[in-house]
This record gives C-alpha cells, sequence and structure tokens, in this order.
C-alpha cells in the first residue's frame, strides 16, 4: 500500500500514537508521519505509506494553517493550558489594543524556541531537560506568519481565537506568548487545531475510527491520495521502451526517451502508468532525483 493518508488527529495522542496505530489498522509496517503535533493539538496530519516515506522532505516544507485559542493574563513553563503556571497577571486589554498588536507578529519574525519542543541542543532534546528542570540557552530561529486575525474577543474572559497561516519550524504556542508578552500581561493557548498542511486540509482528514471502518468495508484505497499528488506542479513525463531500461536501473535519461519534450527542469518520470521517480535537468540530461519504485 502506497500513498498518502489524511489522518485528523484526535487530542491526546502523540503523532507517534497515531503511527503505531494505523500500523495495526493497516497491517503494514513502513509508515511515517510529517509536521508533527503535541497531543493536546488536533487536525491535520499527513501520514506517508510505502514508498511515499520517501517524501518527508518535500511535505515538510509546506505551510499550515492553525485555529488556536488563547487565554490571556497566565503563563505557563509550556506556554500552553497543560503546563505549570508561572504567572497570573490582571487583564485589561481592549479589542482595539490586541489588533494593533497583531500586525507586529506578521511576516519574518525571530522564535526562541520553547523549552519543551523535540529540538535538540547538544545532543539532548529540549523537552527531555525541561523535565528535569533545567533550562539552556537556545538561539531565536526565523520563521514566517504569512497570515494572522484575531476574532471571537472576550474581554470578560481575556480569551480570543488566532487564526495562522505560518512556515515550517513556528511553535504557535511561542506566537501566543508572546503576543501576550507585548500586551503586557502575557498569554498561554489553550487549543489548537491544525486546519490546514500545504495542500491537505481539514475536510479532507479522516480520524483514526473512520479509517478503521474504510479498512473493514474494502474501501480504504478510496481515502488514499497517491504519492505523486504531492508533485502535480512538476510536469508528467512518460518514458519510452528505449528509456524504460535506463529508468528501472536509475540512470539518466535523455530527452529522447521521454515521449514528449519536457518545460520544467524537474519532471515525474512515468512507467507503463506508474509513477516511478522524480529527474531534474541538468546540463541537458535528467538526471534522478528521487526513485519510488518498489
Amino acid at each position: 500500500m502506497n500513498g498518502i493518508l489524511i489522518v485528523n488527529k484526535e487530542a491526546g495522542f502523540t503523532s507517534f500514537d497515531v503511527i503505531a496505530k494505523l500500523r495495526g489498522i493497516l497491517g503494514m509496517k513502513k509508515i511515517g508521519h510529517t509536521g508533527t503535533l503535541d497531543p493536546m493539538a488536533t487536525g491535520v496530519l499527513p501520514v506517508l505509506l510505502g514508498n511515499a516515506t520517501r517524501i518527508s522532505e518535500y511535505l515538510t516544507d509546506y505551510d499550515k494553517c492553525y485555529i488556536a485559542g488563547v487565554k490571556l493574563g497566565i503563563t505557563t513553563d509550556t506556554e500552553d493550558i497543560t503546563g505549570t503556571v508561572l504567572s497570573e497577571r490582571p487583564v485589561s486589554v481592549t479589542e482595539e489594543q490586541l489588533n494593533q498588536v497583531i500586525p507586529s507578529f506578521l511576516g519574518n519574525i525571530m522564535q526562541l524556541t520553547p523549552m519543551y519542543s523535540a529540538r535538540k541542543v547538544n545532543g539532548q532534546k529540549l523537552v527531555d531537560l525541561a523535565r528535569k528542570g533545567i533550562t539552556v540557552e537556545r538561539e531565536k530561529k526565523p520563521v514566517c506568519i504569512k497570515e494572522l486575525s484575531v476574532s471571537d474577543y472576550s474581554t470578560a474572559e481575556g480569551t480570543f481565537t488566532l487564526r495562522v497561516l505560518c512556515s515550517k519550524g513556528t511553535y504557535v504556542r511561542t506566537l501566543c506568548h508572546d503576543i501576550g508578552e507585548a500586551l503586557g500581561c502575557g498569554a498561554c493557548m489553550t487549543s489548537l487545531n491544525r486546519i490546514k498542511t500545504g495542500r491537505y486540509e481539514l475536510s479532507e482528514a479522516h480520524t483514526l475510527s473512520e479509517i478503521e471502518t474504510a479498512v473493514k468495508s474494502g474501501h480504504i484505497d478510496e481515502i488514499i491520495y497517491p504519492t505523486d499528488s504531492v508533485f502535480t506542479a512538476y510536469e508528467r513525463a512518460d518514458v519510452t521502451e528505449e528509456g524504460k531500461k535506463f529508468l528501472l536501473n536509475g540512470n539518466p535519461l535523455k530527452p529522447e526517451h521521454l515521449q514528449k519534450p519536457c518545460k520544467t527542469e524537474k519532471i515525474r518520470v512515468y512507467s507503463d502508468g506508474c509513477f516511478a521517480a522524480l529527474y531534474e535537468l541538468r546540463n541537458g540530461i535528467y538526471r534522478p532525483d528521487k526513485m519510488f519504485l518498489t
């Protein structure tokens, strides 16, 4: 079984929990995921099956869109509501003040990686150090916030909803924390729902229960995207009979090995109608970039 399965991750599961459960549901071992979600988070988790595990590097580069709940006046060690409270401050923020602060977080910004994260410093995961009560120096990392908007602000509760379109590597809980600091009262994230990763949206995602039902009814193939669906921006190229021999051995292809000329430098190559590889044009020759033959 090869392809991309869009899972609607439920709260309480880690991304690794999802993979473990899918191995049992699908009866296969070669499964991976892209774009880790924290246990409290829900939403779009692309899961790669079979030869699609080779495209992980392409999917992790995609922009992601989130809907987050934010509570003003509280900061925690994890920067979300599940952590230990570090401070509680009074909130006297108007909706106008909130809307004035938001634009300052748009565009290219620097974020301090939270201690409760999977990133490593000197070979150790920050979260493992944090659980031991150890805090280490971290460098700020550049991220890009492409869209940012606020809705449902409650002056009485000090809560609002944040919609974020951002680059890979963005910590939304850190964004919520930083907005709170800019407002002078602190903040933490109370919920997080990823509604889009690249071209894959929440409406296309399936819960583990729905996936299990699809397997039992024999319809699982209907909800799996083919591996090549990630590369629709690249032109399709079918090889000739002569070209097939070069392709199957992972060798470079000449333009005459393709059934028709291609206009893009990177192409997705097919043999007998089956997706086989990505090739890239260099010095007049198409050279293999990634092979997907099983």
